[in-house]
């Protein structure tokens, strides 16, 4: 990590997170050398880190926050982390969804983020058990076209029944029994976490099991998640990454988290990038 001087301050931090992670900590004075810039720039960039949650701040730098594998933000803290990151994400997914075709979205910010971007694409059915993506739909078809007609090409959209979640997903008996009774062409599928070990994970029990039900229920799987989910592992995993047929990230992933992630993935496309794989 030199010459840095020009990166972002998105990219800037996920190359700290990366350095936190891998090597279970870092000093100011190291970065400030590693990544050729000053003291209070790397200053900011801890307090932004630890702001999201997923570094403690220690007197001279930081080392990584580690979270129980049980935990689960709610859709509102989840929101505000890496927005840049999931608007290019959610840019790059959307031009995967074919006009007229079925589609799934699992719940979770990044494929909330992707509903808003799916809106200009023609005659499109949703099935989602996110109510916060659902209602991206629905806003959309409230509006209309001139006169309050209904827009042309509006997606017709199905909201799965269920126990609501802390972000928002609906999962259970009643989401699985209706998910599994359906096909779909593509499901677009955020995760918690995504490692080699583990494959996709979830702190919930239940969103497991319900995300177990997309995945058999579609022909295709495409997992929509920045760089910071590359090495998180819930409590309970419910898929292995030789299911998925594309991983759709950020730029802020490192050299060598990139590599890894295209040593073990079928399919890996970086978001703003002209000649992702």
């Amino acid at each position: 990590m030199s010459d840095n001087q020009n990166l972002l301050a998105e990219q800037r931090r996920a190359l700290i997170l990366d350095e936190v992670r891998r090597r279970g900590g870092a000093r100011v004075n190291e970065l400030t050398r590693r990544l050729n810039v000053s003291d209070m720039t790397v200053r900011r960039d801890l307090d932004a880190l630890a702001r999201q949650g997923v570094i403690e701040k220690v007197h001279g730098g930081a080392v990584p926050l580690v979270e129980a594998s049980t935990h689960e933000p709610g859709f509102e803290a989840k929101s505000s982390l890496a927005q840049g990151a999931k608007e290019d994400i959610a840019r790059a997914a959307a031009a995967m969804a074919a006009p007229g075709s079925a589609i799934a979205l699992s719940g979770g910010t990044t494929t909330y983020a992707l509903a808003q971007h799916l809106l200009d694409v023609p005659d499109l059915t949703v099935v989602t058990n996110s109510v916060r993506v659902a209602d991206v739909f629905h806003t959309a078809q409230r509006a209309g076209g001139p006169g309050g007609a209904a827009r042309p090409g509006a997606a017709t959209v199905v909201l799965t029944g269920g126990v609501r979640t802390p972000s928002d997903s609906l999962v259970g008996p009643v989401a699985d029994q209706a998910i599994g009774s359906l096909h779909f062409d593509v499901l677009f599928l955020g995760v918690h976490g995504i490692s080699v070990e583990a494959g996709l994970s979830t702190p919930n029990l239940a969103e497991a099991e319900t995300n177990r039900r997309f995945i058999r229920s579609a022909r295709r799987v495409v997992v929509v998640a920045d760089h910071t989910k590359w090495g998180t592992v819930g409590l309970s995993s419910f898929g292995r990454l030789d299911e998925i047929e594309a991983l759709v990230t950020d730029r802020g992933v490192s050299d060598e988290v990139r590599a890894e992630m295209a040593e073990h993935l079928p399919g890996l496309v970086v978001a703003g990038e002209e000649d992702a794989a």
